[in-house]
């Protein structure tokens, strides 16, 4: 049966459907020694020979799925132009695994790696409405209207973001803390939507992933999923049975 070369990638654990994309893009992949970089392309996984940057890719013989919590000044990105640290150099556990998603060098907090593609492109893709809960430390006192107007959804440069909850735990004069939950993933989307209100992001954590909350993980550590807990993300994505 044949497959799209993004998605075995993916399963292969090279990288998210999203990222073997560019990596087809940006010619860095190979089927039976031709260099591919249409979109679309289609392999037969019994017969054809695939490789990325030179190395043979190859299904995995496990699903791992591990929760770290990710450190300031981290990219999320496999390589990096200012060769920043990346996340994967915080995990080793004998299989190369990805991130799902992606946080921002500047924030902090629950990330997820694994090497089960399907996985990783339901969680963040967007059209699956997962939601995220983030703590954001406020420049200045935050105002009930610009708190209603990141409720009710901002323009963040041509997009108006989606409702999100706003929970404010903590203000003075010279600092807010909330807890934002969305279900988007912009890039750097509630930085922005801090911004467009005028109260700039200071400090930004992510929290939790649905019911999978960060918990007391230390920074910089990681821990694999439990059982349930995979159980559990597997379900976010299933339409409720009526």
């Amino acid at each position: 049966m044949r497959v799209r070369l993004h998605k075995y990638m993916a399963d292969c654990g090279v990288a998210s459907r999203r990222a073997s994309e560019r990596f087809i893009a940006d010619g860095r992949c190979r089927v039976n020694g031709a260099v591919v970089t249409e979109a679309g392309v289609t392999i037969d996984p019994s017969a054809d020979v695939v490789e990325v940057d030179g190395e043979t890719v190859k299904p995995t013989g496990e699903h791992i799925y591990i929760m770290l919590h990710k450190p300031r000044g981290y990219v999320t990105t496999a390589k990096d132009q200012f060769n920043r640290p990346a996340v994967t150099d915080l995990v080793d556990v004998g299989a190369r695994v990805y991130p799902v998603g992606r946080l921002d060098c500047d924030t902090s907090g629950l990330l997820l790696l694994t090497n089960d593609g399907d996985l990783a492109y339901r969680l963040s893709h967007p059209k699956f409405m997962v939601q995220k809960e983030y703590l954001a430390v406020l420049q200045g006192a935050l105002t009930e209207e610009a708190k209603q107007s990141l409720m009710n959804g901002v323009d963040i440069g041509g997009y108006v973001t989606q409702p999100a909850g706003v929970e404010v735990v903590r203000s003075d004069v010279d600092r807010t803390d909330i807890v934002v939950t969305i279900a988007e993933g912009k890039n750097k989307q509630i930085r922005k939507m801090a911004e467009a209100v005028g109260f700039p992001v200071v400090r930004l954590k992510r929290i939790a992933i649905g019911r999978l909350r960060l918990g007391r993980l230390g920074e910089g550590e990681h821990r694999r999923l439990t059982p349930a807990e995979i159980k559990y993300l597997k379900t976010l994505y299933f339409p409720p049975i009526k």
